[in-house]
């Protein structure tokens, strides 16, 4: 009976077992991504990741405890200078196993596991900054904003063309005054050159008059005989 019994025995000795798992996390560490049954990357995911997690460590009883399972260099080497390098800021949770199918021969649930940090295409995304929750009525106060803010424009839009018509009407009456003030100095200019034609007759006319009046026998004037 296994009562109790929580790991899965993989219908396999204990040695069997061990040698079976270790194989597997060699070519886990090596390749970073095997495919296997489904019970078996399960088994393997418990196996391997403390393993991992002692590498973090990079110390020589380190090494030691983690050959005694593995018995490989390599993958010793690998483990404690690629892979530590690569997991040294994570908690846990180094490795990923995602379902394949069924296999077509015997039916058996196929399935890949795979290092976490080496998959190109689940790489770490940036960190987004978490949003404040907020309620619903500043939700809708946003929206009836926005749906304000064109009415403003286009209000502030009228009031802008108004404005301009009215600056234009008004240089408009400017430029008018401007014309009549220049009309009327013209018309002026024009009735100025017989006035001053008339004057110099006007001057002559009362030249005569102050020489009439003048006497010539007074002793003041004297004709050019005496």
């Amino acid at each position: 009976m296994r009562h109790n019994k929580k790991f899965n025995h993989l219908g396999r000795t204990a040695s069997h077992r061990h040698a079976l798992l270790a194989n597997m996390s060699v070519s886990l560490i090596m390749h970073k991504r095997i495919t296997t049954t489904l019970a078996k990357a399960k088994a393997l995911k418990k196996y391997v990741e403390p393993l991992i997690t002692r590498a973090k460590n990079d110390t020589t009883n380190s090494r030691r405890v983690v050959f005694r399972y593995l018995q490989d260099k390599a993958a010793i080497t690998e483990l404690f200078t690629t892979v530590a390098s690569a997991i040294g800021d994570r908690p846990g949770g180094y490795t990923r196993v995602i379902k394949l199918g069924i296999r077509k021969g015997d039916a058996a649930p196929i399935a890949f596991i795979e290092l976490v940090d080496f998959d190109e295409n689940m790489a770490k995304e940036p960190k987004t900054v978490k949003k404040t929750r907020r309620s619903r009525r500043s939700g809708a106060k946003k929206e009836a904003e926005a749906v304000k803010e064109p009415e403003a424009k286009a209000e502030e839009e009228a009031k802008a063309e108004e404005t301009k018509a009215e600056e234009t009407k008004v240089a408009e009456k400017a430029a008018e005054e401007v014309a009549s003030e220049v009309k009327a100095a013209e018309e002026t200019v024009e009735t100025n050159p017989t006035t001053k034609a008339e004057e110099p007759a006007a001057n002559n006319e009362a030249g005569a008059e102050v020489a009439t009046k003048i006497e010539p026998d007074s002793p003041e004037i004297q004709s050019p005989e005496e």
